[in-house]
Formats: structure tokens, sequence, C-alpha cells
């Protein structure tokens, strides 16, 4: 008689590390007001975090110089972007400045179907959007800076805007915080590593919700078979 692998009743086929790595992937959303810090924790995550990968969007705005088509978007023209919303292809979408951007729909539920986890670096309309269409792969953060006051001077040590920017930028927090009720999750990045670390934490613990591994049923079943199979035999 063959033993079973390590960690598999003899009563099933499925090991527990089968049980955990064939598992549903999920849609990691990180939306923050500017200034919290969100771009910086999204770039950690990609950089330590196994099975994550960054979602690329599609978009009707020219290519620029320095951009690789397939690495930072895919770029196609107006027709085919309207072609694919109108065939219900895209997860979510904006217009911004007279151009189009979105989520194509193919990709990430292909992934997500092989066990691998996508992240979205998004703001709270595209989310509602996703929301939408598949909610329940969705695990939501959304990222706050400690105070207003910091948020300000974060955006002020960056030197990228104007004042009058960084103005409309705080305006547009104010709308932005107030649906914070709707995320899974809020993370105050109020220290870098702390912020990132529980990020990392939510990030692990969506993964082994039970419903997203469909072999965890099987490998329980296998080990009840198996005990009430010795039990039955000690009696």
């Amino acid at each position: 008689m063959t033993d079973a692998p390590a960690g598999t009743p003899s009563g099933t086929t499925v090991s527990a590390e089968e049980a955990e790595q064939q598992r549903r992937g999920l849609m990691l959303v990180l939306s923050s007001p500017s200034g919290a810090g969100k771009s910086t924790i999204a770039r950690l995550l990609l950089d330590k975090e196994d099975n994550l990968a960054l979602s690329i969007s599609v978009t009707t705005r020219p290519r620029r110089s320095s951009e690789v088509d397939g690495v930072h978007y895919h770029f196609l023209d107006p027709g085919r972007f309207e072609q694919m919303r109108e065939h219900d292809e895209l997860l979510e979408w904006a217009e911004v400045h007279g151009n189009y951007y979105a989520t194509p729909r193919g990709p990430v539920e292909n992934a997500i179907e092989n066990g691998r986890d996508i992240l979205f670096d998004i703001d709270i309309q595209g989310t509602f959007q996703l929301y939408e269409k598949m909610r329940s792969d969705v695990v939501s953060i959304f990222i706050l800076p400690p105070s207003i006051a910091e948020m300000k001077s974060r955006l002020k040590r960056r030197a990228e805007d104007t004042d009058e920017i960084i103005a409309k930028r705080m305006k547009t927090a104010v709308g932005e915080m107030r649906h914070w009720e709707k995320y899974d999750y809020v993370v105050v990045n109020d220290d870098l590593e702390r912020a990132y670390e529980n990020v990392r934490a939510i990030l692990r613990a969506e993964r082994l919700k039970q419903f997203r591994s469909p072999k965890i049923g099987p490998l329980i079943q296998g080990m009840v078979d198996d005990l009430e199979a010795e039990l039955g035999d000690e009696g």
C-alpha cells in the first residue's frame, strides 16, 4: 500500500498544500486621498509580496515616448474602447481630460480563476464599479493620512504641484473621505512600515478565507472519513 503524501489524509487526494495553492485569487483595491501614501504602499507590496501583480489598464491616451505598451498601459484607439465597453469587457472605466482609462475584464478574471491576486491602485468611483461587477472577489482598503495637516505637508514636500492644485486635491479629499465606510478596511498611514504591514496582514488573512479555497472542503471531509474509519476499527 502506498503511503499518502505528508499532510494528506489517506482517504483523500487533496493535501493541505494543494488546498492552499488551488484557491481563487482576489482583487486588492487601494484607494486614498492624495498625500496618504497609497502609491508607496502599493510599490512595497509589489516588491515584497509573492503572487501579486498590478492591474494594467487600457487607455485611449497617446503613448508617451517613455512608456511601453503592455507594461504601463495597453494603448488602444477610441473605437476599440467603445467596442469593449459595449460588449461588457471592462470592469471599470473613467474619462480623464478627454481620454478613457479602464480595467479589462478578461485578464483579471483569468488571473483570479488561476489563483493569482491583482492589485488595483484606483479611485473611489473605480472601486464602486468593481463592486458592481465582482464584489465577492474585491478586498478594498482605504488609506488615510494621520491628519489633514500631515496630508498637506506631504503634498508640499513632493514639490510636484502648485498651491492651487494642492488646494484642489485637498478639496477632492473631502468628498473621498466621506465614503470610507464603503471600504472593507481602513488603514491610517501614520508610520509607513506599520501601515504596510497592516495592509499585508489584511492580504494574508483574505487569502485564507474559506470561500476562496474550494479544496478545503474535500480536505476536511477526507480527514473526517479517516477519523471515522479509525474510530470504527477501534470499536
